[in-house]
């Protein structure tokens, strides 16, 4: 996995958990690879697009959208 569950249980717990759970955490990280990969492929297909070859933060901000 690419996010540790150190910081994936940081963000649960900055966002107001007193406690949370391994299976939490675990099922926490699945979900932010699926979408950080996701919004992954959409910048570098962004970039191959514009003719680059290096993807850019615009690249990455417009692959949110």
């Amino acid at each position: 996995m690419y996010i540790s569950k150190t910081v994936a249980k940081k963000m649960l717990k900055s966002a107001g958990a007193e406690r949370v759970g391994d299976d939490a955490v675990k099922a926490f990280q699945a979900q932010l690879e699926k979408i950080a990969y996701s919004v992954a492929v959409k910048a570098v297909r962004l970039s191959k697009h514009a003719k680059r070859k290096t993807v850019e933060e615009s690249d990455v901000k417009l692959a949110f959208q």
